[in-house]
């Protein structure tokens, strides 16, 4: 037998419309903003720094539910605004429309100091470079302003937060947990502003100072060493757009999203626009599943980007929001064209390092500036090789390499001409004495070409370097000629609803760069009648409908780029040189001149490293040498 049906929940008690009591106004609005305690850290933070800070202290207890106090330097308030600072939609951060549409302030909604007070116990000590001591209010916008002791600028006291809804205290975390959220938004506005020194303590223990310093070193020690020894710099300009910072190596990249660090005018932001951009950039130099680090900010007049969109202020809209996007994407996918092997260097494998490191001491060689000169200058040029049958096949002039470490100048070989596909650049066209990967030794296993420069050892996977040349080399030459269309026989008809065909129809003149046809049929269809020829094989409707998707948002198509590089991807690797392949002395340098000439050579197209470099100390240290 089928259970009773429950009966409909009961129509609720009408209740007259009415205005909320200003109480419970505050605590909803703190519901928005004041979703936990770094919340309340966060919004602190952003009014020390717009009142002119340049040295803030944040006092944690128990994860900042016990207490939060940050005390800041800055211009301090005057006692007859106390009140009104506490009270609700009372700022002196905008005063018009005009103001609000160009908002130069971390803060400006006037609502951070209300909502706090109205669900934990508040008090806020300040001083005025005028005032001869500080004042204080407790509680709210009704307390009392009395004398107190304090020093030039502001320190907000917050306690027991939620104390008075008990129910939101429950959805908190652990201690731990919400310390952890805490710390991170302290080193995030620490980030942005490297001309500030912040301090932070919690339950009465420093666990962190930042002295006021370069964004490169400041970045390096909120990042960690591994994003410092792993970075490239960026800084570029277009009309009203700066971007600068940092962008990791793609060799250097980790398996959660934890080290990305975007700034708009001094905010941090989670902008999906700006996170596809950079995301883009690395598209062809990092594995699918690996995420890239980077602390990058952006600088635009603060009329082009509505940073009202969101309550706790970290999503914000752009009024073009293709040139952005644009502008982001190729100011990284510039920086990271520079990982040749003519700027950057990989570190030695992990192993390797975790080896070098563990051994008991390092050998000091006194002669280590002299040894190989002196060794290569005593020498004559002489062929040089292990002799016997060997099958390495090494051959070398032994000359050439003792003026490498002479710091001469010197012609690297002769290209053989047997091999035209390595056989791409010629040797005048390089800068001489400029060959950062040195010269061949041998192969090993048929796999990698190892190799001698003043640093130590190269080791060189042949098969991914020559990949990575062929798949540079392809891209150039498709960019350099305009899109090929390939006319369809019979056009693709398929149903789109009403967005799609706006966008076929706003969008024709970036379809047709594109190499696209996409004609409107009906209001509900569209008919594919060319698409771009590398793609002719693709499934003309699915392309279709994720190139207008990537159109409408982002400006350009994200589908067509990737689905492009992994086809010319695909053609690079079967074009390079295979494993177990023997090359010639010759053959092996050509193919390292190659590299240093190629942008992007130090990772293949799948993000996996194409060399690295094993110097002589580590190797020392491996085999124990002067101990």
């Amino acid at each position: 037998m089928n259970a009773p049906l429950s009966p409909p929940p009961a129509t609720p008690s009408y209740r007259p419309i009415q205005a909320l009591p200003d109480q419970l106004i505050s605590q909803i609005a703190a519901g928005e903003v004041i979703e936990r305690p770094s919340a309340v850290v966060k919004e602190l933070l952003e009014n020390a720094l717009d009142a002119g800070a340049t040295q803030i202290t944040v006092r944690l207890e128990q994860g900042g539910v016990k207490r939060i106090a940050i005390t800041d330097n800055g211009r301090g308030i005057p006692p007859d605004q106390l009140p009104l600072a506490l009270a609700r939609h009372a700022t002196s951060k905008i005063a018009s429309l005009t103001d609000l549409e160009n908002v130069g302030t971390l803060g400006f909604r006037g609502e951070a100091l209300a909502s706090i007070a109205s669900v934990a116990q508040l008090t806020v000590t300040t001083r005025t470079a005028d005032a001869v001591h500080a004042w204080e209010i407790t509680g709210s916008q009704h307390g009392t302003v009395a004398p107190a002791s304090g020093a030039l600028g502001t320190t907000i006291d917050v306690q027991d937060l939620y104390f008075n809804t008990p129910a939101r205290r429950k959805f908190l975390k652990s201690e731990q947990t919400e310390y952890g959220h805490c710390a991170e938004v302290v080193r995030r506005i620490a980030l942005a502003r490297p001309d500030v020194s912040f301090s932070l303590s919690h339950n009465g223990k420093t666990v962190d100072h930042w002295n006021v310093g370069e964004f490169a070193k400041r970045s390096a020690h909120i990042l960690g060493d591994e994003f410092a020894n792993a970075r490239l710099p960026l800084d570029e300009a277009a009309g009203p757009l700066r971007l600068h910072g940092f962008v990791g190596l793609p060799t250097a990249s980790k398996a959660r999203a934890d080290s990305q660090y975007f700034y708009v005018n001094g905010r941090f932001v989670r902008d999906k626009l700006l996170t596809h951009a950079v995301r883009a950039a690395y598209q062809d130099v990092l594995h699918g599943d690996r995420y890239p680090s980077y602390a990058l900010a952006l600088e635009l007049d603060p009329a082009l980007v509505d940073v009202n969109v969101h309550p706790s202020k970290i999503e914000v809209r752009f009024r073009d929001s293709r040139s952005v996007h644009q502008f982001v994407f190729h100011a990284v996918s510039r920086a990271l064209a520079q990982t040749s092997a003519t700027s950057f260097g990989n570190a030695p494998p992990p192993q390797l390092q975790q080896a070098a490191s563990s051994a008991p001491m390092p050998w000091i060689r006194e002669q280590q500036q002299t040894s190989f000169a002196n060794q290569f200058a005593a020498e004559p040029a002489k062929p040089f090789s292990f002799g016997g049958n060997s099958s390495f096949g090494v051959r070398q002039n032994s000359e050439a390499y003792g003026a490498m470490f002479r710091g001469e100048a010197t012609t690297p070989p002769q290209f053989s001409p047997s091999d035209a596909a390595i056989r791409t650049q010629a040797p005048q066209d390089l800068p001489a004495g400029d060959f950062p990967l040195g010269f061949a030794l041998a192969q090993l296993h048929g796999i990698y070409v190892l190799a001698q420069n003043s640093a130590g050892l190269v080791v060189v996977d042949m098969h991914a370097a020559h990949e990575r040349i062929l798949y540079e080399q392809l891209k150039t030459a498709l960019d350099g000629n305009e899109m090929f269309v390939q006319p369809l026989l019979i056009p693709v008809t398929f149903y789109a609803d009403a967005v799609e065909v706006g966008t076929a129809e706003e969008h024709q003149e970036t379809l047709s760069a594109l190499g696209f046809d996409i004609a409107v049929m009906s209001p509900t269809t569209l008919a594919v009648r060319a698409v771009p020829a590398l793609l002719k094989n693709a499934d003309a409707q699915t392309l279709a409908r994720d190139v207008l998707r990537d159109v409408r948002e982002y400006g350009g198509s994200r589908v067509l780029l990737e689905r492009r590089n992994e086809l010319l991807g695909t053609l690079a690797c079967h074009t390079a040189v295979r494993a177990n392949r023997s090359l010639t002395i010759p053959e092996m340098n050509a193919l390292l001149r190659q590299m240093e000439a190629t942008e992007r050579a130090d990772q293949c197209n799948h993000g996996r490293p194409t060399w690295v470099q094993l110097e002589i100390a580590a190797l020392d240290k491996l085999f124990l040498r002067g101990q």
